[in-house]
């Protein structure tokens, strides 16, 4: 007996292009990107920097003493959260608590809380540490003030996979409830490391693109041949999934259905990609989705525009899909690299692709050699219906999760 189908009925976005998942599209649609050149530290060893920030004012309709209990990124999940949560239609809290559940991926949880407390801790004669610290910076800080916020209280995951960690959440979800464990699950990822103790450790690895001279909204090139590293961004995505036999009864609709999941570690290397991981992931995912490769009509790549993680992706894509044999784009070029919480904004986008029935386009490639290899989308392209997507995120330490959404 196969599994329940799980539809997705709301989805949340907070991120560098908009305050919302329409805004997301729109922007993805239209080349628009929302990286900008920051000002860094000099004078502390960090250096300005591109990157994708998030300008949104955070918790307004929270009083301060409450929002005092929240690091940014905890803030993002609840604004994304709530735009899924009320599109769902689901009650403002569960009506079955211990049938839902939450599922939350990011990377370095409460890293501007930890920031602020080694900075008060190394400069302060007399440091005054928050009192909320330990509860801010812990990695399951989002999802606990989730559960609590809408009555969550099957199961609550939180998954620090690295730059997977959302994408993973969201496929453990998707089990949880083929299982039977839960009705409902609220799941995503939320990230905020653009705080100098963050920055000055990625730049100290040498693998974030400076900031382009002449625009600095285009310094993230995936799989283009002057590509220089990659952009980090900020912000959140969330998604509702629900069992079909549930959405129907109390009448939802679907705006895609979650139809596979595959995960695989590469055990190679902690930081340098593995095609022969890779293949194995989406090989994976096709399989939990009960479809062939030649079903899959986009591909929403890792693409973060270093060099060898984009020539690693064409390859692993060109051993599934055939040498060109699907359309790729890589939205990292607009909205930068969220790392935990990349996999959930992606897979947002894609949702909102297949809504809207347009491939987005990956910016700002002038030439690309990697074009003999993969079928980089340079325009929107439409897309049909008839065929699935996949959303890849892939990770440092060798973490790889593939995902696969249909049509309802």
């Amino acid at each position: 007996m196969s599994p329940e189908a799980v539809w997705i009925t709301g989805i949340g976005a907070c991120s560098a292009l908009g305050p919302d998942a329409d805004s997301l599209a729109q922007a993805l649609a239209q080349g628009r990107s929302g990286i900008t050149l920051q000002p860094g530290e000099p004078t502390r060893g960090v250096a300005p920097f591109a990157a994708a920030a998030v300008t949104l004012p955070l918790g307004q309709d929270m009083p301060p003493a409450q929002r005092n209990l929240h690091d940014r990124h905890s803030l993002m999940a609840l604004h994304a959260a709530r735009e899924a949560w009320t599109q769902s239609g689901l009650p403002a809290t569960s009506a079955t608590p211990e049938r839902s559940a939450v599922a939350w991926g990011t990377g370095l949880g409460g890293s501007n809380a930890l920031q602020q407390s080694y900075g008060e801790h190394l400069t302060k004669e007399t440091p005054r540490i928050h009192p909320y610290t330990v509860v801010r910076v812990m990695s399951n800080s989002a999802a606990s003030h989730l559960a609590m916020k809408y009555g969550l209280k099957a199961a609550m995951l939180t998954i620090s996979n690295a730059c997977a960690s959302s994408a993973q959440a969201i496929g453990e979800a998707l089990m949880l409830l083929r299982q039977g464990r839960a009705d409902v699950a609220l799941v995503g990822g939320s990230e905020a490391m653009l705080n100098p103790g963050s920055v000055a450790a990625w730049q100290a690895m040498g693998v974030m693109a400076p900031a382009d001279p002449e625009d600095p909204s285009r310094s993230c090139r995936p799989f283009d041949d002057a590509r220089k590293g990659l952009v980090l961004g900020e912000g959140a995505a969330a998604l509702v999934l629900e069992t079909e036999s549930h959405a129907r009864a109390r009448g939802a609709s679907a705006l895609a259905v979650l139809a596979g999941y595959g995960h695989s570690v590469d055990a190679v290397h902690l930081s340098r990609p593995d095609a022969d991981g890779q293949e194995r992931a989406l090989r994976a995912a096709l399989a939990d989705a009960g479809i062939e490769a030649s079903q899959v009509g986009y591909v929403n790549a890792h693409g973060t525009a270093t060099d060898v993680g984009d020539t690693v992706e064409a390859e692993s894509l060109s051993r599934v899909f055939g040498v060109r044999g699907v359309p790729v784009s890589a939205t990292k070029a607009l909205h930068g690299h969220l790392i935990g919480a990349g996999g959930a904004l992606e897979l947002v986008a894609c949702v909102q692709a297949m809504r809207r029935g347009e491939l987005p386009p990956s910016a700002h490639i002038a030439t690309s050699v990697l074009e003999e290899v993969a079928d980089v989308i340079r325009e929107p392209r439409a897309f049909d219906p008839s065929k699935a997507m996949v959303s890849n995120s892939f990770a440092f330490g060798g973490s790889n999760v593939s995902l696969v959404i249909r049509a309802a």
